[in-house]
């Protein structure tokens, strides 16, 4: 096997963004707290961790010798600017975690289009992340498994947003 250098500078990208993402929602998650805001549904957070995790792993271990598909990375790059949005909608708001403040919803960005932009930029990136390498059993699998806990924990959120699931 060889090892595909652009391949290597994907995952390696892939995995610099998301450490990077968690130090922010654990940054922004603090000082939420430190405002009077409260997590709910804390104990399913562990299994989206372990998911992401996994997901991130399958996708080096299969795909670092394979060829990048160039219009799979121009779709992963759009997503990128739509991430972009929204951390930018959210600001200090965004994190990782369910994080309840007694403030309005964010409604600008994409929250006025969308009732969960996040988490339909989460079910495009976890379907077309690996298939920028090709990698359409490592798509699949994890999409199904995404669904599952997304629909977990969108129901926790709503209940702690709304009241009702």
């Amino acid at each position: 096997m060889t090892a595909s250098l652009p391949a290597i500078f994907f995952i390696g990208f892939v995995i610099v963004q998301r450490l990077g993402e968690l130090a922010l929602a654990r940054r922004n998650t603090r000082r939420l707290l430190a405002r009077g805001a409260r997590e709910i549904g804390a104990g399913h957070y562990p299994l989206i961790v372990a998911l992401h995790t996994a997901w991130i792993v399958a996708i080096a271990v299969f795909g670092w010798t394979e060829a990048i598909h160039w219009r799979w990375l121009a779709v992963y790059a759009v997503l990128q600017i739509f991430r972009v949005w929204i951390l930018a909608s959210l600001g200090a708001r965004w994190t990782t975690r369910i994080i309840v403040l007694d403030e309005p919803l964010v409604r600008r960005g994409p929250y006025r289009f969308l009732p969960h932009p996040n988490y339909t930029l989460v079910v495009a990136e976890i379907f077309v992340t690996p298939l920028v390498l090709g990698l359409w059993p490592v798509a699949l699998v994890f999409s199904v498994l995404n669904a599952l806990v997304l629909w977990l924990r969108i129901s926790v959120e709503h209940r702690a947003l709304y009241g009702s699931a």
